[in-house]
């Protein structure tokens, strides 16, 4: 997406040669069109696929896992990082470290709203080393659901976690892919 990858040159910054900051799209504040605009196109691609679900974890990947739900007119799920009072006590859980938060947590499904009936679009925000996506991933295996593959905002491709996801028979779109933040320029695949 040319629109995407000119609103990242813009308004993204560069914290060091491993993290981009996007919180002027993204992770802090959110435009409603450019969000509607990449919601239209994973649901352009995964088109063929008959998705029951969109799944994500919260909180980034919210918004846009929300805009491809409703334009394919599906429900969203998305995993939850804390335990609340009334959390299901046998949900699907996983624990995953963030790269960007340096922390581990938990992230929880409840089963009442996974199961081998669904076929699921796993939509995030950014993917680096893919840990939350591969314990996302775990955690749609253990439920029987099918996973059609995931959407993914901007890929850092010079981290390892699309490329470990794909060599495991998963298919990944991303919408942006970044080969490089060297020095202080993001460069493009």
């Amino acid at each position: 997406m040319e629109l995407l990858k000119e609103r990242i040159l813009r308004e993204a910054s560069i914290l060091n040669q491993d993290v981009l900051k996007l919180d002027a799209l993204l992770n802090h504040q959110v435009d409603p069109l450019l969000t509607q605009e990449m919601g239209k196109e994973f649901a352009r691609l995964y088109a063929e696929t008959p998705i029951t679900k969109v799944i994500t974890v919260e909180s980034s990947g919210i918004p846009v896992a929300y805009a491809t739900a409703l334009v394919l007119g599906v429900p969203l799920v998305f995993a939850r990082r804390k335990k609340t009072l009334i959390a299901d006590p046998d949900a699907y859980c996983e624990r995953v470290p963030s790269f960007t938060k340096g922390i581990v947590t938990d992230i929880m499904v409840s089963r009442q709203f996974l199961s081998a009936d669904d076929t699921v679009l796993f939509i995030d925000d950014i993917i680096a080393n893919g840990d939350a996506a591969r314990g996302l991933i775990k955690i749609i295996e253990r439920s029987g659901a099918t996973l059609a593959g995931l959407g993914i905002v901007v890929e850092k491709s010079f981290q390892s976690g699309a490329r470990t996801i794909r060599e495991q028979g998963i298919r990944v779109e991303s919408l942006a892919k970044i080969a490089s933040l060297d020095g202080g320029k993001i460069r493009f695949e």
